[in-house]
């Protein structure tokens, strides 16, 4: 050591070391690495060759320690890197189980953060170094788990650490209670499209921060988020996971959140990055929110991105404007997720209809050289197996390429067409087995030129985090940041802000504390989740009894209360809706429509012939579903709403809709009294909304359709196409519409944002 470096103490088996002036470094004892002094600065030998090689000088540019390091790789170990694995539940059990050495975690014995089996081989043998993780016991285990895997990467050589991703984890369990000093598992937030209705992209930049610091404690260090897809079909499945409609709102917060996340407080790496950073891995590009007919292409029958409207460009400014164009030092987001869909007749270079992550027009020449993209590109998850056989089957989405493609040919051609990432590819085979196709057909100068450019690329993100340098994390402090009093202060606040007021008639909100308050039980029929996993029949109080209680005095007798509560969700046709092997075995193509109501609907204004299907012999060309009957899974919540009315003998009906996706209100609208919109928070928001303990300043982030034709008759593409319902007081459910106490909300969001409406 020398006085501009000094030993900052150990955890367990974890040393630190503080460079004065420079990077803290953290390296696990029993790894084998060796610390080098250099010019009185300490640095880790990651490859154990006694000499501090340039990728291991974290005073050089990460691109150029990138570089350094790609050129000293096998290609094994690149097509390792160029895995992202599928999902991981720590301790790994359940939907997303593993084995600890041969056995079930149940029975193993094994501590909730010991890697399993499975995780050891892909570190080990496949080189893999990207893992994606689901559910967590808590922030230490999390922590723990972490460590374990960067001790078993960095005593492998050249030591590359371990990039650990997620999903979005940040949505709010409603039955939850929030208490200012009581902290939580993790600070809970309304969902993307609830963050969207407080219209203010400064508190998006928060949310991305938060996310940022409790991830870095929890030892993830990439989002597979934001979800910037422009919302152009009210009808997709997805809806509830983006910032709407508008491109000008979605551009926004792509751009904050993307910064909060990226653009560290400390900013002690380069250009912004530091150790609060996380890599943002937006998605999905160039849009998935255009399928026909509302369909998500999770399934075959939902592949087809169409664009009637010719509105292909538009979808593409949430990216370019917004992600890409970062006030930070960071630049532009580091990672890009295509979708799955194939954007139909979109590629006017080539002719090809292929999946976004197959085409050469969309990655390559759209967003890699017309807008100088250079960052990652990793496909979404699943895309290179073989085709499901039905048109409702969840496997493997690789859409286009169907037919005439290996697997390893499939993998070749998203690696030509510019990716560098496999989301959900576990093994190392097919990637090696697409380098070597590649090499007889283009030369290995060429190939081992590709695969270092993707090395590159997925390395330079990994040192601009840090994790080179301090990989490893304090369990008690991880424990102590996520889910910290500051930051569910911060997440309920933005619960509140996002709740959305459309009614207030005579103004029965908010209510006064001494009232008594009848609240109907829902029920929901046995039915499937998207997985197929089998959901039992449930008849209950919606949300929980207990908090309601803290407000009001509750009954079940309507007569004695003074008005009803009616928690109701929009209508459900499932992620999977859209397709029926009921409408096949009775001899149809399977198709039928998705409904944005609750009653029966017949398809009458659908579109026949439909504008994309699938041309190969034996397959549904037409997916036109004109004249045929929807399934709602939820239809018994307007019956709710009609018995409520009836019991309450004229006095007031409060409906409380969780919205997933824009609803027609014309079914209860007017049936009732107020109507509030939930995008995904606890009870207690909407409880404190209620009671006027806050008020509502939500606007909508997406327009409610006045009835199902104009849902039929609009563009996927094209956004505020809609007939917008009107209420019995007159007012337009448009966007960006919402009620406070006083009556219309009209103020600096709604001059910036509200669309005037054509007369």
């Amino acid at each position: 050591m020398t006085k501009k470096n000094r030993p900052a103490g150990n955890v367990g088996n974890i040393a630190t070391i503080t460079n004065m002036g420079g990077k803290t470094l953290s390296f696990n004892l029993s790894s084998g690495v060796s610390i080098l002094t250099v010019d009185g600065y300490a640095f880790k030998d990651l490859n154990k060759n006694g000499k501090l090689d340039p990728y291991e000088d974290w005073r050089l540019p990460a691109r150029e320690r990138a570089k350094d390091l790609a050129q000293r790789m096998s290609i094994e170990q690149i097509a390792g890197l160029m895995l992202h694995s599928s999902h991981q539940a720590v301790p790994a059990d359940g939907w997303f189980g593993g084995t600890y050495n041969g056995k079930k975690y149940a029975e193993s014995g094994a501590k909730p953060w010991e890697l399993t089996d499975q995780q050891k081989e892909f570190i080990k043998k496949a080189h893999g170094r990207h893992l994606l993780v689901t559910t967590v016991q808590d922030a230490e285990t999390a922590a723990r788990w972490n460590n374990n895997l960067q001790a078993l990467a960095e005593a492998l050589e050249p030591g590359i650490p371990v990039n650990i991703s997620s999903d979005p984890r940040h949505g709010s369990d409603a039955g939850t209670e929030y208490n200012a000093g009581a902290g939580g598992d993790i600070s809970m937030w309304p969902e993307a499209l609830g963050l969207a209705a407080t219209f203010d992209p400064e508190l998006a930049r928060t949310f991305g921060r938060v996310v940022a610091k409790e991830y870095r404690a929890l030892g993830i260090t990439t989002a597979l988020s934001p979800q910037i897809d422009l919302a152009t079909d009210p009808r997709w499945g997805r809806f509830l996971g983006t910032f709407g409609e508008d491109p000008e709102l979605a551009k926004d917060f792509a751009k904050a959140v993307v910064e909060g996340y990226q653009t560290a407080d400390d900013g002690e790496n380069e250009n912004g990055w530091g150790q609060d950073s996380i890599v943002a891995m937006v998605k999905h590009w160039p849009g998935g929110g255009t399928g026909e007919g509302g369909r998500d292409a999770h399934f075959g029958c939902g592949k087809y991105a169409v664009y009637p409207g010719n509105n292909f460009r538009e979808h593409l400014r949430p990216f370019v404007e917004g992600a890409f164009q970062l006030e930070g030092g960071t630049e532009k987001a580091a990672a890009v997720m295509p979708y799955y869909t194939i954007s139909y007749q979109q590629d006017k270079k080539y002719g090809e209809n292929v999946g976004n992550a197959f085409s050469a027009y969309i990655i390559n020449d759209l967003l890699r050289r017309e807008f100088g993209y250079d960052g990652v590109v990793c496909t979404d998850w699943g895309v290179t197996g073989p085709e499901p056989p039905t048109d409702d089957a969840l496997g493997w989405h690789c859409w286009g390429v169907e037919e005439g493609y290996t697997t390893a040919e499939r993998h070749l051609k998203a690696i030509m067409a510019g990716v560098d990432q496999f989301g959900g590819n576990d093994e190392l085979e097919p990637i090696l087995e697409a380098y070597h196709l590649g090499v007889a057909t283009y030369g290995e100068a060429f190939m081992r030129w590709r695969f270092e450019e993707s090395a590159v690329r997925l390395l330079t993100n990994m040192f601009r985090l840090g994790l080179f340098e301090n990989p490893y994390l304090d369990p008690q402090k991880s424990a102590e940041t996520v889910g910290n009093s500051k930051f569910m202060a911060l997440g309920y606040e933005a619960q509140l802000k996002s709740i959305v007021m459309l009614k207030n008639h005579n103004h029965v909100l908010p209510l006064r504390k001494t009232a008594t308050v009848y609240i109907p039980k829902s029920y929901r029929p046995q039915q499937k989740d998207w997985l197929g996993n089998p959901i039992a029949e449930v008849y209950d109080y919606p949300v929980s009894i207990e908090i309601v209680k803290k407000y009001f005095r509750l009954t079940d007798n309507p007569r004695e209360a003074d008005c009803a509560l009616v928690f109701m969700e929009s209508p459900n046709n499932t992620l999977r809706g859209g397709y029926s092997q009921e409408d096949v075995n009775k001899g149809g193509n399977g198709y039928v429509p998705l409904s944005l109501q609750y009653g029966p609907y017949r398809a009458e204004f659908a579109r026949d012939p439909s504008l994309a299907g699938d041309e190969r012999p034996g397959k549904v060309k037409n997916r036109s579903y004109k004249n045929k009957m929807a399934s709602i899974v939820n239809s018994s919540d307007l019956q709710t709403v009609l018995e409520t009315r009836e019991k309450m003998v004229g006095k007031p009906v409060i409906v409380v809709l969780k919205m997933a996706n824009p609803t027609v209100p014309a079914e209860f609208e007017p049936l009732v009294d107020a109507i509030l919109i939930d995008f995904g928070v606890t009870v207690q928001a909407l409880l404190d909304i209620i009671s006027g303990a806050a008020e509502p300043s939500g606007l909508l982030p997406a327009q409610m359709p006045a009835n199902m034709k104009t849902v039929e008759e609009q563009f996927e593409d094209v956004p505020h196409d809609l007939a917008c319902y009107v209420d019995a007081a007159g007012n337009i459910y448009d966007f960006a519409f919402g009620l406070n106490w006083q009556g219309v909300i009209q103020d600096e969001r709604t001059k910036k944002y509200r669309r005037r409406r054509k007369k």
